[in-house]
């Protein structure tokens, strides 16, 4: 909970709660054979030196990921409107000594989604090869788990 002072008053604000949805466990390879398409197509991309593809295969590619770790170990991925919210929800949900890391490096991976989709320029050839090392470990992490 926070506290914040407005106008003379102390106003408690209680944490946005992520909104979820109760899916059944075995129905994760579902997720993982998206994200598993989606990292193929991110390293096609690449390949290809198509950097804005390679970026949105990437990130695509880890909220795929993502769904079925929560899937596969808590029943639940995320309905919220807002891709970041997932990362306390991975946080919350899957227990793992490298947890901390690896929300991290998801919650990086999913902020460069609005650079890559919304901003008036292209992704940097750059940015798109450190995004694909990053996704690369990130699903080499899940897949562990699964």
């Amino acid at each position: 909970m926070v506290r914040r002072l407005c106008q003379g008053y102390i106003k408690i604000m209680t944490p946005k709660k992520t909104r979820i949805i109760k899916i059944s466990r075995d129905r994760h390879i579902l997720y993982l054979n998206k994200a598993m398409e989606f990292f193929e197509a991110m390293v096609d991309a690449s390949q290809k030196k198509n950097w804005n593809a390679t970026g949105l295969a990437g990130v695509h590619c880890c909220i795929s990921a993502t769904d079925a770790l929560l899937v596969k170990h808590a029943g639940v991925r995320s309905s919220s409107d807002s891709h970041q919210d997932v990362v306390g929800l991975l946080r919350a949900k899957i227990s793992a000594p490298d947890i901390s890391k690896q929300a991290k490096r998801l919650g990086e991976i999913l902020a460069q989604k609005n650079l890559i989709e919304y901003v008036d320029k292209s992704f940097p050839e750059k940015n798109a090869l450190v995004l694909k090392i990053s996704v690369e470990r990130y699903i080499e992490w899940v897949r562990k788990l699964l």
